[in-house]
């Protein structure tokens, strides 16, 4: 266990995104992972094994029983982060639930307001926000260097339906899933948007007040299935919307983006300047057009500080006291985005974010 004072951390569930947990949160010096939990008796014991970890639980409720931890680090399954997530707030433990938050609003909004009144420390691992180019981006936007905000564009770019650098999505269920609603998929909208649109709302520190999307489902297969996956999953997305101050921004997304592996990219344009940031899972960038630049349309490359890790923000949230971002509450905002896209899909129109129930 922990030294007095220093955050004691459980890691819940123990798939593949808790190895990356279990190794982030392992070298803060300020907390301890103390317990891992998953229902998957073998796969916890070998998993604690691993990462040299004392204590491990098979239930939920045996681990909140016990409750020699400060904190979850929630990596279960998407379907099952409300009821864990709630248990563990419940208990007065502080949560970083891996994205999404849930899988609609209305439980999201549950979680956050959960949270809230318990008055316990609550993250999202909304893991581009890691990227030292965006960070970088939204310190300038915020001191005024590119001026008002006016455009916005905006792409998280995948192509493991057209090339197989991650595998052959035709035969591994580990991209399969991802296509079938059926087994819980939300498609390219469900599983990357809620990345593009914290990137474009961070980044550019302005919410999305109205938006048109538009979701299609290419055929992939004879008869649209392969084994039990009908593959009826979006694909891509187009996304035209409007900012709170008025500003236009285009976002899209696609798993048929031939050419990128992984690939984020913003452009703020603003009345004084403009910012180009790209990222991927590992690397980012930032070039500033800026000053007499404009005149020449020149870009220029911006020099980005290390920036903390969304791990590091939360052991820092609990030392401090302090919520760190990105907080359920924003991630509950973005999942109210991702709902209204299926809305404004369906009935063909611009929808104001209001238009929810919560909104």
């Amino acid at each position: 266990m922990g030294a007095p004072g220093i955050p004691r951390l459980l890691i819940l569930g123990t798939g593949g995104i808790a190895h990356r947990h279990a190794e982030h949160f392992g070298a803060i010096p300020g907390c301890a992972v103390v317990a891992a939990c998953d229902v998957n008796a073998e796969r916890v014991k070998a998993f604690g094994a691993m990462h040299h970890i004392p204590n491990v639980f098979d239930d939920l409720d045996a681990a909140l029983a016990w409750g020699e931890f400060d904190a979850v680090i929630n990596a279960t399954p998407d379907p099952v982060h409300k009821a864990t997530t709630l248990a563990a707030i419940a208990a007065g433990k502080a949560v970083f639930c891996e994205k999404p938050l849930a899988l609609d609003h209305a439980d999201a909004l549950a979680m956050t307001e959960a949270a809230e009144a318990a008055g316990v420390v609550n993250m999202v691992n909304l893991t581009y926000r890691n990227a030292s180019a965006i960070q970088m981006a939204r310190r300038m936007v915020d001191a005024g260097e590119i001026g008002a905000v006016r455009h916005v564009e905006a792409s998280y770019l995948q192509s493991w339906l057209t090339g197989r650098h991650w595998g052959d999505w035709r035969q591994d269920e580990r991209w399969l899933w991802r296509l079938s609603s059926a087994h819980g998929s939300k498609g390219v909208l469900g599983d990357i948007g809620i990345h593009i649109l914290d990137f474009a709302t961070f980044g550019t520190g302005l919410e999305v007040a109205a938006l048109q999307a538009r979701l299609k489902t290419f055929d992939k297969a004879a008869g649209g299935a392969i084994g039990a996956y009908r593959l009826d999953a979006n694909d891509s997305c187009a996304m035209t919307v409007e900012f709170a101050n008025g500003a236009l921004g285009v976002i899209h997304m696609s798993r048929f983006a031939t050419g990128y592996a992984n690939d984020l990219h913003l452009t703020i344009h603003g009345e004084m300047g403009a910012l180009k940031i790209w990222s991927n899972t590992t690397e980012s960038t930032l070039s500033a057009c800026l000053g007499a630049d404009i005149e020449t349309q020149t870009w220029r490359p911006i020099e980005c500080p290390p920036t903390p890790r969304n791990a590091d923000r939360f052991v820092i949230a609990l030392l401090s006291g302090i919520n760190g971002e990105p907080s359920f509450r924003h991630a509950s905002e973005v999942q109210k985005l991702l709902d209204l896209c299926f809305v404004s899909d369906a009935e063909r129109r611009m929808l104001p974010v209001g238009t929810l129930s919560g909104g």
